[in-house]
């Protein structure tokens, strides 16, 4: 058994850690920084995580778990990320666009719960039917991950860090509105796309 003390070692090392990655990404941190953040030695991150491959593993499953275990308003996945600690979806946003392979375990467990909750709202009847669910889900997602992998630049014209939650709670709502209220107000952009798409497949 660890004691108390070691314990809250660990995790103090690994919230630097999921601070530092998430500002400087994996390359561009090294355990001697991830160290001096959490107020510890270079050998005492190597006695908790081995390398720093070990603390990014860490690191990973720490954001899984977060956003897999939500919080008691969050109805889907995209809720759960957006309930999480602003350094998790800093971290999130970093591994996305690093291209880890727990972040494209993630991004795929989002998108296949987020198409299950979809297809739940269609039998429930507060989703409307569409061609490509799977599509559909996919796009959905990229959408509202958005603001999160392109921080700075949504972040200029927001006025807010799109990690925080009032900068991201307003892209969001910006875009539910849109796809609760509608954009455009007639379908010729989706005629001209569905003729694309049919074209392709004679």
């Amino acid at each position: 058994m660890r004691s108390a003390s070691d314990l809250t070692a660990r995790a103090r090392i690994r919230d630097a850690a999921l601070a530092r990655f998430g500002t400087d990404g994996i390359a561009g941190t090294s355990v001697r920084a991830v160290a001096a953040d959490a107020g510890v030695s270079p050998a005492l991150v190597v006695h908790h995580f081995g390398s720093k491959e070990g603390l990014r593993q860490a690191c990973d499953d720490y954001v899984l778990d977060s956003i897999r275990s939500g919080g008691a308003a969050a109805s889907e996945a995209l809720g759960e990320v957006l309930q999480a600690a602003t350094p998790v979806r800093r971290y999130l946003a970093r591994a996305l666009l690093d291209d880890t392979p727990a972040a494209g375990a993630l991004f795929a467990e989002i998108v296949d719960r987020t198409q299950a909750w979809l297809a739940a709202g269609e039998d429930e009847g507060w989703v409307r039917g569409c061609a490509d669910a799977r599509a559909r889900a996919v796009t959905y997602v990229s959408w509202l991950l958005a603001p999160l992998v392109l921080g700075n630049h949504v972040g200029r014209l927001l006025g807010g860090d799109p990690a925080e939650t009032t900068t991201a709670v307003r892209g969001t709502r910006a875009g539910l509105e849109m796809l609760t209220n509608g954009l455009f107000a007639d379908d010729r952009w989706l005629a001209a796309f569905t003729a694309i798409d049919e074209r392709k497949h004679r």
